[in-house]
């Protein structure tokens, strides 16, 4: 049960009727007797709310930073219309626009109303509860109910760096001769012969075709197919890192579906790992259609762990799931301690059997407090994030050294960076 503001008014307008023409104990008898029966009659003849029938329907996924839209079937299968407001309640992060809303369901009808969302966080978003106050014809009081109506809708990664994929399909249709501009590279497979024409690499000259034609002739090659590429995303606690607006694995997903759909493209079978003491999210055998829906799926309720990363557990993991020979993208941080102590001693286990490339999410902060001189503070400042710059530089060499490669860009700058790297790794053959 629940009391309107008109109740309050008529009570307000029998106190004053008491006080100025019934200054008695039968005044207020009666005036209390006439809203407390105005109250019992609009409970008595208020539709029910207890056997409303709900269903959902509508969006259960949406990136982030767009909107969704959920509708509520409400069905009235008793004898009184329900006349009121329904609050349609989700937890804060969906972002509800606004969850209450006007309600008239006459007796035996159905209705529905629709809640727009704006998620604020990626994930599961559920709904909480619907509530009900229908109201009585003389507005004083209303019967209300709440009811458990589940429904989710999931939050996918944003993908803001979708923006760089068309110039990098340009430059793949370059690399795979779709614009006639093969390359030669260890490893890649051979296409056809052609004249040789400036700018050719001498390396290419086939000596044999030349002897037998009447021009210089020249092997040209197209990137391998087929190529197995692991993603690998750190979620233990480096990842929780802020860096820009988000964290080091949002940053991290945002790239890693760069090269997804890149490396999906170009002909390349792409597998996900997420990765701290045990799987977090694993995609494994996806085709290329449905291979991004999968990605954003498995990635949109990953959370930073606060735990350091298992390096003997992920390298172990990754010599599992994959036997042939891969290029496998770890994407994690530079942080000094854990790399040194962690990955460093199994290194040499995952290098001899797969091509390693970490990609790290910079701090750009730390760059912009290095060009700081303009006082003291500064100057201290400036000092402390050279030292920073300069233990990841040393990082980077070390583990070029024991065969990884590196790229290390800040948040805006490591999508692209990465698949610049992933394009040169396939034209030279190295995949």
């Amino acid at each position: 049960m629940a009391l309107t503001g008109r109740a309050g008014l008529l009570a307000l307008a029998g106190a004053l009727v008491v006080g100025l023409l019934l200054p008695s104990w039968p005044g207020v008898l009666a005036v209390t007797g006439v809203v407390l029966a105005g109250v019992g009659a609009d409970l008595l003849l208020a539709g029910g709310v207890r056997r409303l029938e709900f269903g959902r329907s509508g969006d259960d996924a949406v990136r982030l930073g767009a909107e969704a839209e959920v509708a509520l079937r409400v069905a009235n299968p008793g004898g009184r219309p329900v006349r009121g407001v329904l609050r349609d309640a989700w937890v804060p992060s969906a972002g509800a626009v606004a969850d209450r809303h006007r309600l008239h369901v006459p007796a035996g009808e159905a209705r529905v109303v629709r809640t727009r969302l704006r998620p604020t966080r990626r994930g599961d978003r559920p709904a909480e509860r619907v509530t009900v106050r229908s109201v009585g014809p003389l507005g004083l009081a209303a019967r209300q109910g709440s009811h458990e109506v589940p429904w989710t809708v999931r939050a996918l990664p944003p993908f803001h760096s979708r923006r760089h994929l068309p110039g990098m399909l340009d430059r793949l249709r370059e690399l795979d001769g779709r614009r006639a501009a093969l390359v030669r590279g260890r490893g890649t497979e051979f296409d056809s012969l052609r004249e040789y024409v400036t700018g050719d690499d001498v390396r290419s000259i086939d000596w044999r075709a030349t002897a037998r034609a009447a021009d210089v002739m020249v092997r040209t090659w197209r990137p391998e197919r087929d190529r197995h590429i692991v993603l690998v995303l750190d979620t233990g606690r480096t990842a929780a890192g802020r860096v820009g607006d988000g964290t080091r694995l949002d940053a991290a997903m945002d790239a890693a579906l760069l090269l997804a759909a890149l490396a999906a493209r170009a002909g390349d079978r792409v597998e996900l790992l997420a990765y701290d003491r045990r799987v977090r999210a694993s995609v494994q055998g996806a085709g290329q259609a449905e291979l991004l829906p999968s990605l954003v799926s498995a990635m949109a309720p990953l959370e930073p762990e606060l735990v350091e990363l298992d390096a003997r557990g992920l390298v172990r993991e990754v010599l599992r799931r994959t036997r042939r020979r891969s290029l496998v993208v770890l994407l994690t941080g530079l942080d000094p301690a854990p790399l040194e102590e962690g990955l460093l001693p199994v290194l040499p286990s995952l290098t001899a059997r797969h091509r390693l490339l970490i990609a790290a999410v910079a701090d750009p902060a730390v760059a912009e407090l290095a060009r700081g001189r303009g006082d003291a503070e500064s100057v201290y400042g400036a000092a402390a994030a050279e030292r920073t710059l300069a233990e990841r530089a040393h990082v980077t060499a070390l583990l070029g050294r024991h065969g990884a490669d590196v790229v290390d860009a800040d948040p805006g700058a490591l999508p692209p960076a990465l698949a610049d790297r992933y394009l040169t790794l396939k034209a030279t053959g190295r995949l």
